[in-house]
């Protein structure tokens, strides 16, 4: 069970880390046995990649975290500016999103960047958004303008409750509820009780 409530942390990958280091700690079972969670590690010295699935409810419990699937891509080198490892990371990211989502062609995405853009720790999601190609009007309004293959994207950077005086998850409905989107890829930034972790 993740007993130590006081670590604070939103990465499923740190969570398992915690009960692996408690079970050791008291002997409760082998290092690597946490029932209803499984482990799989990949990529390489420059992107690390950890996919955690929690499968079971006793999994859920354990680790404190919904059933479902986590992927945690940890790349060093981006902080270094490195053109061709922001490259790779981002082919990688790709991968892991084609395997989890399994879009088709004319799936449609929408993109929401959570978080608070007048907070620079809680602005990830907004400052993601600002950069993003968001294609939808565009296949709408002049496809023929449009690159084949070019998929359609929205997005949205709804603020948070304190600036709007409305829930975001409110906010994200009614804009599901109205274009219905194949897909919704949420982006905020995440809490890690390891420093090295922090922008990677």
């Amino acid at each position: 069970m993740f007993e130590n409530r006081s670590i604070v942390t939103d990465l499923a990958l740190e969570a398992h880390e915690i009960v692996k280091e408690q079970n050791v700690r008291t002997a409760q079972q082998k290092e690597d046995d946490i029932p209803g969670v499984e482990v799989s590690n990949a990529g390489d010295e420059d992107i690390k990649i950890s996919r955690i699935k929690i499968s079971s409810i006793a999994g859920q419990n354990t680790l404190g975290k919904p059933m479902g699937n986590y992927i945690t891509l940890e790349v060093q080198g981006l902080k270094y500016n490195d053109t061709e490892l922001y490259e790779r990371t981002c082919k990688a990211l790709a991968s892991e999103l084609g395997q989890l989502l399994r879009l088709k062609e004319n799936s449609t995405v929408l993109v929401v960047g959570l978080g608070n853009w007048n907070v620079t720790p809680d602005a990830l999601g907004p400052k993601v958004v600002s950069k993003l190609m968001v294609t939808r009007h565009l296949l709408q309004y002049v496809p023929e303008e449009v690159d084949q293959g070019v998929r359609a994207v929205c997005a949205i950077s709804p603020g948070v409750l304190g600036i709007t005086g409305i829930e975001t998850g409110e906010i994200v409905r009614g804009i599901v509820d109205r274009i219905r989107p194949d897909c919704i890829i949420a982006i905020d930034a995440l809490a890690s009780r390891k420093l090295d972790r922090v922008n990677t």
